[in-house]
């Protein structure tokens, strides 16, 4: 049914296939959340500290 070859080429893209799938899920589920989350709170200590000087300024 399979040579060696192909049989060889077949496991190299399953595997491949399998590390980018849960690559995907780590990305979506840890990374990317992380990212926003880290990005938002940073944001927000911006705008704070953008009213505290205007206060201050005032």
């Amino acid at each position: 049914m399979f040579d060696f070859d192909q049989y060889l080429g077949f496991l190299a893209f399953l595997t491949i296939l399998t590390i980018g799938f849960w690559l995907m899920i780590f990305l979506l589920t840890f990374v990317i959340p992380y990212w926003i989350g880290g990005a938002l709170i940073e944001r927000l200590k911006e705008i704070k500290e953008e009213k505290k000087a205007k206060r201050n300024a005032s």
